[in-house]
């Protein structure tokens, strides 16, 4: 119902925008997250927007770099990644809660997809 894609290999210091498509259902009602994974690492928030698309949250490391966006005509969630660093490697994945307000909890989130693997060369 979620899958998230746009990852790949990048530079430090360059940009990379990822999607996130929804297919079987609509999300416009619902709140969406992005989480990512390192290796060896917990899940942990990245960013989300309200079904809106008027209010979002941002993990402070990414505050000033990452930009969440929505396109309900499209069914599409964006992250666009600016700045890009090392310690951003991690599989990124999209996530959709009941609410339609967004949240940094990762235990509202409901509905997730595959992830996309984001790798920064230093």
């Amino acid at each position: 119902q979620l899958q998230a894609s746009g990852g790949g290999l990048v530079q430090a210091g360059g940009s990379l925008r990822l999607s996130c498509a929804t297919s079987g259902r609509t999300f416009s009602n619902n709140g969406v997250g992005w989480f990512r994974q390192a290796p060896g690492k917990e899940r942990e928030f990245v960013a989300s927007i309200d079904s809106r698309g008027q209010n979002t949250d941002y993990a402070d490391s990414m505050k000033g770099r990452f930009a969440i966006s929505r396109d309900d005509a499209k069914n599409t969630v964006y992250l666009q990644m600016n700045s890009v660093k090392p310690e951003d490697t991690a599989v990124y994945y999209c996530s959709a809660h009941a609410a339609p307000w967004t949240t940094t909890d990762r235990r509202a989130y409901q509905y997730w997809g595959r992830g996309t693997l984001v790798t920064v060369s230093s």
